[in-house]
């Protein structure tokens, strides 16, 4: 069995700025989304007092699967990226994030 080579320290610091630069583009795409669907600038927020639960809930699922594919895609993104350039990949042999 081969050793497997570590990855070096600055993917640490890679990885947030890729999170953060991720839920920008996502709450950006989230806004563009909400207005084109909706006619509106401003999405219901949970605790909009004047917006039934049908219109919290359905912003709530809209933004959560954009948060999640624009995260995936930025992730993954990243990850290719970091092993081109260090011959590593980010992950452990089980992958994911947590």
């Amino acid at each position: 069995m081969a050793k497997k080579k570590k990855l070096p320290f600055a993917y640490k610091p890679v990885g947030f700025v890729l999170g953060w630069t991720s839920g920008t583009l996502a709450g950006l795409a989230f806004q563009k989304t909400w207005k084109a669907i909706r006619h509106e600038d401003d999405a219901p927020d949970a605790l909009d007092r004047d917006r039934g639960w049908g219109e919290i809930l359905l912003a709530a699922a809209i933004q959560g699967a954009i948060f999640a594919v624009v995260r995936s895609a930025v992730d993954r993104t990243g990850a290719k990226a970091i092993e081109r350039s260090t011959g590593v990949w980010p992950a452990g042999e089980k992958g994911g994030r947590d």
